[in-house]
């Protein structure tokens, strides 16, 4: 047995119906097997789906050979149908930030000859390993073209390659794949062999940000968002800014300078009030001794 992937061929999918084969019991929760899924099972560095089978809440979804187990809150019987429904508002952030970590990797590729060697998308960012070294004026040129992308909206597409055409195709992959290799194409910029779900057009990210890069395992690991929560992360950070802003009494893109100023001022004031401490402690020991030598 194994699950029809109908995310595979419709990655905008919302609802659907399936039949329940299999489910079984694990302490208190349960794994359910379905004809066919619309979930998205952890895997390729994207998170597992949530959403609801029936009454039941999906709390995890995973692939093992070939059968999607959806882990849930209420007992399914086999043999009846199911209405799944995905928590799109999730799904459509993790294609949003897929698809962009795409162009970025494909970027880094183009330019540089590095590869993507690790991907993850965290609660909090996405993280992209390269096995290579690059620098902040070098990301902020890949930022720039990437979001040259999202704005020139080009077509995301897959295919599924014969073995002819893909001996024939330059495209990316961290790993040998036995079987059917499924293509993402972001026109003009990345070939890629991934199992994700990804948006239809590059417009729909809206917005590319890197926030940050280290040295890693002798290359760099990149921090980055996409999409909504690239623009709520943006939000946040202005909104700290103008209240630092408001604080010191400066515009709000003068708050950096002035930070650092504070900082120094602070550094100062410290070494000063060291200073006094210790002409009050040689003050106040000269008067002690002076009690003493006169008892």
């Amino acid at each position: 047995m194994s699950t029809i992937k109908l995310y595979e061929t419709d990655a905008y999918l919302g609802e659907f119906t399936a039949i329940v084969e299999k489910c079984v019991s694990e302490t208190g929760i349960f794994k359910v097997a379905l004809n066919q899924t619309a979930f998205y099972p952890e895997g390729g560095g994207q998170p597992a789906d949530c959403g609801t089978l029936g009454n039941a809440r999906v709390l995890d979804v995973q692939e093992i050979d070939g059968v999607i187990w959806h882990t849930v809150t209420e007992l399914l019987e086999p043999g009846k149908e199911v209405v799944g429904k995905v928590d799109f508002e999730r799904r459509f952030s993790n294609m949003q930030n897929h698809t962009g970590e795409h162009i970025v990797s494909g970027l880094v590729a183009r330019e540089y000859g590095y590869h993507n060697v690790g991907f993850h998308m965290g609660s909090e960012v996405i993280t992209v390993d390269f096995d290579g070294v690059l620098t902040q004026e070098q990301l902020f040129d890949i930022e720039m073209q990437a979001n040259d992308a999202v704005l020139k909206d080009v077509p995301v597409t897959v295919s599924y390659p014969s073995r002819e055409e893909l001996e024939r195709t330059d495209y990316r992959s961290k790993k040998e794949i036995e079987g059917q290799v499924r293509l993402v194409t972001v026109e003009g910029y990345d070939c890629c062999a991934c199992c994700g779900t990804h948006v239809s057009h590059t417009g729909e990210i809206r917005l590319i940000k890197i926030l940050g890069v280290q040295h890693y395992k002798g290359g760099v690991r990149i921090s980055m968002l996409c999409g909504e929560r690239a623009f709520r992360d943006y939000m946040v950070k202005h909104s700290n800014i103008v209240g630092i802003a408001q604080l010191l009494s400066v515009k709000p893109e003068e708050a950096g300078d002035a930070v650092v100023r504070l900082k120094e001022k602070n550094i100062e004031l410290k070494k000063e009030l060291k200073q006094l401490k210790k002409q009050i402690n040689a003050k106040e020991y000269s008067e002690r001794q002076k009690d003493e030598a006169q008892k």
